[in-house]
């Protein structure tokens, strides 16, 4: 097999954008499989919650914006929290995680996304942090919090904030999918920034999978790309952490189709039946894990 295709994503666990595309990516990882060697990069969006109130979001207008978000499919909860979190710290917890355990940061990086959207928990805090991560699987969760502050973890963090915030004059920016938020043009999430034998495509933001998919396929013509399985059940082989119902539609579809969440859900609910599949309820919608899990 030839080198893969170095894939970064600049993300951070609590943005919506970020995690209405979660399906995108999902059905990247499936078809490319070990061609792609992925890598974290956490913008930190606001250091603290009040950065948020002061450009005017309240606990409301959040929960009434993942009602709209709700539309890309992927499950929210729409029960206000008691204040606005800044997402600096989660981004810390992350960036622990993989510099305790490389690999580690993207179970993480998932528990914290999925907690952010369907639960109240306040992933700005130890204790919310903590509950959210518990039950990844190779992880000592308080070891994770225990190193937050440490100055190995912050060093790493700022290199990732500045790193993200390189993004004025690129392609991500050409095609107003960059911000200016705290200063430098940053790069929005989730980006895609995919790089082999010194060649580099972007595509900036929230996008749908065929624009991401476009920039790793034409980094390199010899990859092999797996097809859509016919039913949900080798997805939970791939996907052992479970998948929503939006991203398991992402998954089986062919081509441009539309993703077809009910009908992917009907499939669901027979492993389910067969006991291969357990469904639990996340936000407005479910996860479905293997029944073993």
């Amino acid at each position: 097999m030839s080198q893969p295709v170095k894939v970064t994503v600049y993300n951070d666990p609590g943005c919506p954008w970020a995690y209405s595309a979660v399906p995108a990516l999902r059905v990247l990882e499936w078809r490319y499989r070990e061609q792609l060697e992925w890598r974290l990069v956490v913008i930190g969006l606001a250091e603290r919650g009040e950065q948020y109130v002061e450009r005017g979001y309240t606990p409301v207008w959040m929960a009434q914006a993942y009602v709209e978000f709700g539309k890309y499919g992927m499950p929210f909860s729409t029960t206000p929290r008691t204040r606005v979190l800044g997402t600096g710290r989660a981004c810390r917890a992350i960036v622990a995680a993989r510099l305790l355990q490389p690999g580690k940061e993207w179970p993480v990086f998932r528990a914290l996304q999925l907690a952010w959207f369907t639960t109240q928990l306040l992933l700005d805090e130890d204790e919310g942090i903590l509950e959210a991560i518990s039950s990844v699987p190779g992880i000592d969760a308080q070891d994770v919090i225990s190193r937050i502050e440490d100055p190995a973890v912050e060093e790493a963090y700022a290199h990732d904030h500045a790193e993200t915030r390189t993004a004025e004059g690129s392609v991500t920016d050409l095609q107003g999918k960059a911000a200016q938020t705290d200063g430098p043009v940053r790069y929005t999430a989730p980006s895609v920034v995919a790089e082999r034998d010194g060649n580099r495509l972007e595509a900036g933001g929230f996008q749908p999978v065929q624009a991401y998919d476009v920039v790793v396929a034409n980094l390199d013509r010899e990859l092999s790309r797996a097809a859509s399985p016919e039913t949900p059940a080798p997805l939970f082989e791939r996907f052992p952490e479970g998948l929503t119902t939006q991203e398991v539609a992402a998954l089986l579809t062919r081509g441009n189709d539309e993703p077809d969440p009910r009908a992917a859900e009907v499939e669901l609910l027979e492993l389910v039946a067969s006991g291969d599949v357990q469904r639990i309820e996340v936000g407005d919608g479910a996860l479905w894990v293997p029944a073993s899990t």
